[in-house]
């Protein structure tokens, strides 16, 4: 009774005078730590948990961002490769074709240069229309002409083979000579060039149109040396092929505008074609090279 009666009398005198306020702070401060103890385990494993779950969402967002990388750099790889194609493509299309002239991109499959053979094989053939003596030229110049034709490839025989010849000229005055492959992919021999000739180092030589072979005008190399021994009846002239033999990946098909004509009207299977097309191949008498 005497709790009770104390009770009442405590509740009555906090809500009319509210005297109890004090008390009441001072005993909640004093009951504070207890709880803190009592909740200290449920805090303790809150806490736990979201530091795990935290560095489980760290390694798994590490991860990811990882794979990420790597997948970006593997394609920023491949932009890159495509943008350096994309250029290469750029300059093939910008190359001096001549006006009604048929042209065809072809890619190379396989390279052959032993010091006796520059040859390479190219993805197009008879399929497409290629011919044997068919000229084939990159970015920057003539690379050389066709030899052999299958169904799907043909074999390219580069003008650095020493059994290529080239009909040119100085594109300065139109000075006429035959372009020789050496076996050197980075450099052609002009022969029987007069001592009195004017040639000199830096001249362009062009393809000069003679034989049918190589239309007319199509950059091949540039003079780098001219050299005149007393002791010998013709200069020796040296040049430097301007097609990037050892480093085109794409090359252009070249069809001559009466040849690209023919094709165009003519609806004869692709191989009948190709070996009407190969009669423009010949030999020089004597040399055993092939030329325009």
């Amino acid at each position: 009774m005497f709790l009770i009666l104390l009770s009442v009398g405590l509740m009555t005198l906090d809500h009319r005078t509210r005297e109890l306020d004090r008390v009441r702070s001072w005993l909640g401060t004093l009951v504070y730590p207890v709880y803190y103890v009592v909740g200290l385990p449920e805090t303790v494993l809150d806490w736990a948990g979201e530091a795990f779950a935290t560095r489980r969402r760290l390694q798994e967002e590490n991860a990811r961002l990882h794979t990420e990388n790597l997948i970006l750099h593997a394609q920023l790889q491949k932009f890159e490769a495509l943008e350096a194609e994309n250029v290469r493509l750029r300059n093939l299309l910008n190359s001096p074709i001549e006006r009604g002239e048929r042209v065809l991109i072809a890619n190379l499959l396989s390279v052959d240069l032993d010091p006796y053979r520059h040859e390479v094989v190219i993805n197009r053939g008879s399929r497409k229309r290629v011919f044997r003596g068919q000229p084939v030229i990159d970015a920057h110049g003539v690379v050389g002409q066709v030899i052999e034709v299958t169904p799907l490839t043909a074999t390219v025989m580069l003008i650095t083979d020493p059994a290529h010849a080239l009909p040119v000229q100085v594109n300065r005055n139109g000075l006429r000579s035959i372009a020789l492959g050496t076996g050197n992919m980075e450099r052609l021999s002009l022969p029987h060039i007069p001592k009195s000739a004017d040639i000199r180092s830096g001249d362009l030589l062009v393809t000069s149109g003679l034989g049918a072979r190589f239309p007319r005008g199509y950059p091949v190399a540039r003079v780098e040396e001219v050299v005149i021994d007393p002791g010998k009846a013709f200069a020796q002239v040296y040049a430097r092929p301007l097609a990037e033999l050892d480093r085109s990946r794409e090359v252009l098909l070249i069809w001559p505008e009466t040849v690209a004509a023919d094709v165009a009207e003519d609806d004869t299977p692709a191989d009948s074609e190709s070996e009407q097309a190969a009669t423009v191949a010949e030999e020089t008498p004597g040399r055993g090279r092939r030329t325009r």
